[in-house]
């Protein structure tokens, strides 16, 4: 009986971008939670692909070649909203808003009244 997936992979080492070789299901894993983690955020699909490539090797051995990559969704590109003048400029205020001057108000504390004690 051949075994699950995940214990043949056991020994399959995959080289980050650091040059590290790590174990494919821990990298695959990491890069998992990534995904999970902006499919959260953006609430749109994403992919994560496990690529194993077997060829025949010497002396009987097989050369095994694996890579795990993701395709996370993207959001909106970070926008700013900005008002145009008859001139050609921007601005980030509308020019057509009124301003109105605000002034701080403090109140002073005064002790409540007590009727009927």
């Amino acid at each position: 009986m051949s075994k699950p997936l995940n214990e043949n992979l056991t020994s399959v080492r995959v080289e980050t971008e650091d040059g590290d070789l790590l174990p494919i299901m821990d990298v695959a894993g990491t890069k998992f939670s990534e995904l999970i983690n902006a499919v959260a955020s953006y609430q749109k699909a994403g992919t994560l692909t496990l690529k194993i490539a077997i060829k025949p090797s010497t002396a009987g051995a097989l050369a095994v070649r694996a890579d795990v990559s993701i395709t996370k969704p993207k959001g909106l590109p970070p926008e700013s909203l900005l008002w145009a003048t008859p001139e050609g400029n921007l601005l980030a205020e509308d020019p057509r808003q009124l301003k109105i001057e605000l002034t701080r108000i403090t109140e002073q504390e005064r002790a409540l009244k007590v009727i009927g004690a």
